[in-house]
């Protein structure tokens, strides 16, 4: 990365245009815009929860999402380059397995919240899911590498699972959901 940023208001965004990583221009509300910026929305997120107390692994683990997001970043920014690979979504689907294999099986629906962390990883499970739409609402219009929609596919679903792990590492039961319809008795 030959240029860092050393002045933040270029004010060459006022008229809604933002630069890209190879120089062009596009509307601030260009679908691979709106992908980095829910990419970015993710990261930030993972940091807020970072901030949580949090079992050590856990804390690793959101750091190294948190540069491979940042790859990720770079990899939208510049059209046609590869900055994620395979084998960062193969490790996500290695976390995944671990952090399953230490939880009871799911047997009812949960509503985010129980402990502080894993009501923050649920909302992040949602941002992903969004960041997912959009670089999916990009490959529509320009080329996508297949990582990226997997990587955030895996990261959906490992903050629901870390959420799940955070309850139980906190002693907080899962809030299970219970329909109201459910809940009428005949008679």
């Amino acid at each position: 990365m030959g240029n860092r940023l050393s002045v933040i208001v270029t004010r060459t965004g006022d008229d809604g245009s933002t630069g890209l990583g190879d120089g062009s221009r596009v509307a601030k509300d260009d679908a691979r815009v709106m992908a980095m910026g829910d990419v970015d929305e993710f990261n930030s997120l993972l940091g807020v929860l970072r901030c949580e107390p949090l079992p050590e692994e856990v804390s690793a683990d959101l750091l190294t999402m948190q540069h491979d997001l940042f790859d990720m970043g770079a990899e939208l920014c510049i059209p046609g380059h590869v900055a994620l690979s395979r084998e960062q979504v193969a490790h996500l689907d290695a976390r995944l397995a671990f952090y399953n294999g230490v939880l009871p099986p799911l047997r009812e629906f949960i509503l985010p919240g129980g402990s502080r962390a894993a009501a923050l990883a649920h909302v992040a499970r949602t941002v992903a899911r969004r960041a997912e739409r959009a670089v999916i609402t990009l490959a529509t219009q320009a080329p996508v590498n297949a990582p990226l929609r997997q990587y955030l596919n895996r990261s959906s679903d490992l903050m629901f699972v870390l959420a799940r792990y955070l309850n139980q590492a906190a002693g907080h039961p899962d809030v299970h959901w219970s329909s109201r319809h459910s809940r009428i008795t005949s008679g």
